[in-house]
């Protein structure tokens, strides 16, 4: 069975565009299938993830609202 590899990414208290910068250069360690769990409080976090996702041709494959501003995603590559 072959078991997806999640990588978990905290980026909390930075502000754009330091979220989206963090996540690109940790996607450089992961390989096709592999999922970045990224949790972020920036107010412009869920939409930048978006952009980010469908520029760069990645799954978003979900945004959560967590609490106090917290924001959970998960992005496949």
């Amino acid at each position: 069975m072959n078991k997806k590899n999640i990588s978990k990414l905290d980026t909390r208290g930075l502000k754009c565009p330091e979220p989206v910068l963090k996540i690109a250069v940790k996607s450089a360690d992961l390989k096709t299938g592999d999922v970045l769990e990224v949790t972020g409080d920036c107010p412009t976090f869920e939409n930048d993830v978006k952009i980010w996702c469908k520029r760069i041709q990645k799954t978003l494959l979900f945004i959560e609202h967590i609490d106090n501003g917290r924001v959970k995603c998960q992005i496949q590559f």
